[in-house]
Formats: C-alpha cells, structure tokens, sequence
C-alpha cells in the first residue's frame, strides 16, 4: 500500500495547493467563509469528474510510456503536466473565446474574469466543432487499436475477431469513422453540419500526421540501431500522448461549465484531475499492472471509442459528463474483472505481448 501511495505524493501536495488557493480565491471573491466553502467543493468535485473521465486515458498512457525510456518519461510527466494543466485547461478555453470574438488575449481574459457568462456562452458555442475534432481524434485511437489483423489477445471476441479481419481492408477504420460523421452531419443544421465536419476532418487528419511522425521517428531509430547505436528516444509517443491528452481534455473542459463559468475555478479544479491521472499513468507502468491484467488495455479502448462517439454525437444531442463517466468506469471495470477470472483459470498462461505496443509502434 505505501509503495503505491508513493506516485500520489506529488499529487496530494498539488491538491493541496490548489485547496488552498480555491480557498483564498474564494473568500477573497465572495467575502464570505460560506462563498470560500462552496467554492472549495466545486473544485474537489470538478477534480473527481476529471479523474472519473480519464482514467481510461491513464491506462493508454501507461501503455505507450512503458515503452519511452525513463527520460521521456519524466519529461511527459514534467512538460507534458505543464501542457495539460496550463495549456488544455486554461489557455485553450481562452483561445477558443479569442478567436470565436475576434478579440485578443488580453481582453479574453477580462472576459473570462469580468463576464463569465458571457464567456461561458462563448466557449460553449463552439462545442460543434470541439466535439467534431475531439471525438474524431479519439475514435481513430479507439479503432486503431481493434483494426490491427496481428492482434491475438481479444476480449469481446465476437466483436474483436471480426474488426481484426476488416483491418485487412486498408484505412477500413477511417471509412466507418467517415460514414459516421457524414450520419451526424445530416442531422445537424447545414452551418454546424459543415463546421462538424470539417474539425472532424481535422481531427483524422491530426491523428494521421501523428501516426506518420511517430512511424518516420521509429525507421529512423531504427537505422540507428542497426548500425550500432543504442537509441530510444520516444519523441513520437511524445507528441502522440500530448495530443492524445489534448482530446480527453475537451469533454472535461466544456463540462465543467455544468457546475462553474470561472475560469480560476475551473482551471484549479481540472488541474487537481489532471495531476492524479499523470500519477495513475505512473502507477501503472512502474506496477507493471497492464501485463497482468489480460484484457485492461481492452477495456480502456472500447471506453475511448465510447467517449469519442459520444463526443461526436453530442453536436446533436446533449449527453451528460456523468453517462460518459459511467460508461467509461464501466468498461474497465469489467475487463479488470475478466482479467482476473482469466488469470484464475490460467494461473500458469504466459504474459503475451501487449496488443498497443503494435498499435502505436508499427
């Protein structure tokens, strides 16, 4: 137990932190100790809608850091925390408000802080073309991992078998995710139909340049080695894990409106989440709990998928943080369980190679 509180410490400190400054922000803004009190339990509990969201995320995480050697993996945990909490929960919610108005910065950020409902409605605006983007880019993430014909560990098996047959058929995965952005779109009013689309695109075409850049990184080491130097950078699974955080990231950012419009109140609740899903991440790959739980790694791309069909439903439909949570809690949770029913009816069934290692490393 205190071998794996150790990759939380760091985090509970942060959590400290920011309590304490949702705290003073608080009393300073309202005046009063019931106003600092409600703002404090709007942070915790936009923190555990961060955690409760991404965990899945965590679980794809470990699966590509264990493979980085252990200076990317602090530079993911140092730079990569840094783009997640300053740049995704602050800075991007900015940018949307200063292109979305054609003001600046600047003025964003007064916007943010003297009018929150205004910037709430702003940001909430572009929500069309956030879920496009978003839910494209983790839908290829999702499919990628399933339309792999070498893939020979399958949890829903009947589903499984048959997608990794289809993956003989080249880019089958960005045709379906295609025809199911064109069903969307024919349900959309014809301005957000083409917005839709179009950062739907975006996002395909985003997962496409970081699938090619990690692949062009990979042949590259790989000559390397070959001629005798001992390389391993994991440059590609770094930019492939910030923008894959980038599009967790979306769904929290644009639902944490439900309970708060304050930029600072948003921003500190998020971070608390963001921190500890860098700790599971951690967690994960030191405990080595991926190669013993059989079918985890499932489970957490069939949440992605979920969460990215979501994403893409939700520019029609309004769909609340809590179902995608549940879902997602969900689908890992009973691939966690199938995995040690496995595990007791195989006790002595060798660890097989991890599917995602071919999925992100090919």
């Amino acid at each position: 137990m205190r071998d794996a509180l150790k990759h939380y410490t760091f985090s509970f400190l942060f959590m400290a932190a920011c309590l304490g400054l949702a705290g003073w922000y608080g009393f300073q803004s309202t005046g009063t100790v019931t106003g600092m009190a409600q703002v404090l339990w709007i942070v915790f509990v936009l923190s555990i809608l961060e955690i409760s969201l991404s965990f899945d995320n965590a679980v794809v995480n470990a699966s590509v850091l264990k493979e980085m050697d252990e200076v990317w993996q602090r530079r993911f945990l140092t730079w990569g925390i840094a783009f997640a909490v300053f740049g995704m929960r602050i800075v991007f919610p900015l940018a949307i408000v200063a292109l979305a108005a054609g003001i600046g910065p600047v003025q964003a950020v007064e916007l943010s802080l003297g009018n929150p409902a205004e910037y709430e409605r702003i940001v909430s605006s572009a929500h069309v073309g956030i879920a496009g983007f978003g839910g494209a880019f983790l839908a290829m993430v999702g499919l990628k991992f399933f339309f792999d014909q070498d893939k020979e560990v399958h949890w829903v098996r009947w589903i499984e078998e048959q997608l990794s047959k289809f993956a003989a058929l080249p880019a089958a995965e960005i045709a379906l995710l295609l025809l199911i952005m064109w069903g969307i779109s024919n349900v959309l009013p014809a301005a957000e139909a083409l917005t839709f689309l179009i950062a739907g695109i975006l996002g395909l075409v985003t997962f496409i340049a970081v699938e090619g850049l990690n692949t062009i990184l990979e042949i590259s080491e790989e000559k390397k080695r070959i001629a005798g130097a001992a390389v391993r950078s994991g440059l590609g699974g770094f930019l492939y894990l910030n923008v894959l955080d980038a599009s967790f990231s979306f769904d929290g950012v644009i639902g944490a409106f439900a309970l708060s419009n304050n930029m600072v109140i948003i921003a500190l609740g998020l971070s608390i989440g963001a921190m500890f899903v860098r700790s599971m991440t951690i967690h994960l790959v030191r405990q080595g709990t991926l190669a013993q739980y059989r079918f985890l790694e499932h489970g957490a791309f069939w949440a992605i998928i979920a969460l990215g069909g979501i994403m893409l439903a939700s520019a029609r439909w309004h769909i609340p943080e809590t179902i995608t949570g549940v879902i997602g809690a969900l689908l890992i949770g009973l691939s966690l369980w199938w995995s040690v029913r496995f595990n007791k009816r195989h006790p002595d069934a060798a660890t097989v190679e991890s599917d995602i290692e071919r999925a992100t490393h090919r």
